[in-house]
């Protein structure tokens, strides 16, 4: 059921909704927002509207009851929807620019991916070939971050029916690497701890696909899951050139700091660092993108769970570096917006996290023209973060279409 109310009985804290109004017919940023200041009531009155709509739920005040509405003033709008026409034409311009820098995050992710697909394929049969690939791909991914004062991460929207290795072994490697960059690792070590996530389950090849995916394995297929370690051991041999730390990596990436992990049940320092860095990251991606996504965890929530319940599995110190890295609201978190509005993170920054580009729900604008809002620069501010179990479907299939969690970094110099 709709609500309107006067334009006359509107006051701070009301959220409305003038999708009736074109959105390059108006000078507010969104459609749909809960109002501010009397100055934005102002505006609405100038723009000739006499009822809108408005929603109870979701506003903070009530309108003014009918025998307060009031006096009608000298009208001062001009001056305000001057001013707001040009910061939104200004907003704008900065939307379509960092729409186009997501576009061209995505387009370089999926190259990337593709690449490392054939990358796995090959590995197989023509691996000093396909080794040398992956040294180069590694190279270019390392290559932005060198020298970067902060990193951008970018929630990336990749266009594939059922993503495989390739998408984890990506997004493994993005994530190490970003781990790898706040643990202050040099250049070499950042190199090997790329290859090393880009190889770390390559023995998962021997182990049939309803082994893998099966969550609530028999004993025995356990044991046959864990022998992909071994395997990926067994095929990095084929390779004389692929460096010690790269086959550690691959040996040791199940291994925990308490001791319980497996093929060798290492404990603490013993497991190479570079392998319990890839193990932090194998699970961040296996918690936010398990094969069976019903079971998906957000990214904020995959984060609470390592930190909260499986802190003994992971060295402390990287553990909370990671933390710090992907931040309070990691890209892929949908969040509420202190305007009543709800949005998808789809960036963060390194150097100021708590102010992430996000794309917001409104419905009366279509997805590929969704409106980013930077809030290092908007008065909006992100009040929680959202289980998007309990969102409304077509706003999660508006914000997030393929429920998977894939990152892209960025250095930004």
């Amino acid at each position: 059921m709709k609500h309107t109310v006067s334009v006359d009985r509107l006051q701070p804290g009301v959220f409305i909704s003038i999708s009736g109004v074109g959105w390059l017919d108006h000078p507010f940023l969104l459609n749909r927002f809960r109002l501010a200041n009397a100055d934005q009531i102002r505006v609405l009155r100038s723009l000739g509207l006499k009822e809108i709509e408005w929603d109870p739920a979701r506003s903070t005040a009530q309108p003014l009851p009918v025998a307060q509405e009031r006096e009608p003033e000298e009208d001062f709008s001009a001056a305000v929807i001057a001013s707001m026409l040009n910061t939104k034409r200004d907003r704008t311009e900065r939307v379509r620019e960092q729409r186009e820098g997501l576009a061209r995050c995505e387009r370089l992710y999926e190259q990337e991916a593709t690449g490392v697909q054939d990358i796995l394929r090959d590995l197989g049969s023509r691996p000093a070939e396909s080794f040398g690939r992956a040294r180069a791909t590694v190279g270019r991914m390392v290559g932005s971050l060198l020298g970067s004062q902060s990193i951008a991460i970018h929630l990336v929207n990749m266009k594939v029916k059922e993503p495989g290795m390739a998408q984890h072994a990506m997004n493994v490697a993005v994530l190490s690497l970003l781990l790898g960059k706040a643990a202050d690792l040099d250049e070499e070590q950042m190199r090997l701890l790329g290859l090393g996530a880009m190889f770390h389950d390559i023995g998962k090849t021997e182990v049939p696909a309803r082994v893998l995916r099966n969550a609530q394995r028999t004993h025995a297929e356990e044991q046959f899951y864990q022998s992909h370690v071994g395997y990926g051991v067994k095929h990095a041999a084929v390779i004389p050139e692929l460096p010690t730390a790269v086959r550690n990596i691959i040996a040791c990436h199940h291994e925990r700091w308490d001791g319980s992990g497996f093929p060798n049940r290492l404990q603490g320092a013993k497991i190479p660092r570079l392998a319990r860095i890839v193990a932090i990251a194998n699970r961040y991606d296996n918690l936010c993108n398990p094969f069976d996504l019903s079971t998906a965890r957000t990214p904020g929530d995959a984060v609470a769970h390592m930190f909260k319940r499986e802190a003994a599995h992971f060295d402390p110190e990287l553990l909370q570096l990671f933390v710090k890295a992907v931040g309070i609201y990691p890209p892929g978190c949908f969040v509420a917006i202190n305007d009543g509005s709800i949005g998808l993170v789809v960036e963060t920054n390194s150097k100021d996290l708590l102010h992430p580009l996000v794309m917001v729900y409104d419905p009366g604008v279509p997805r590929s023209e969704a409106l980013l809002v930077d809030l290092r620069e908007a008065e909006a501010k992100i009040e929680s973060v959202l289980n998007p179990a309990k969102i409304p479907l077509e706003v999660v299939e508006y914000l997030a279409p393929r429920g998977r969690v894939d990152y892209y970094l960025e250095g930004l110099h």
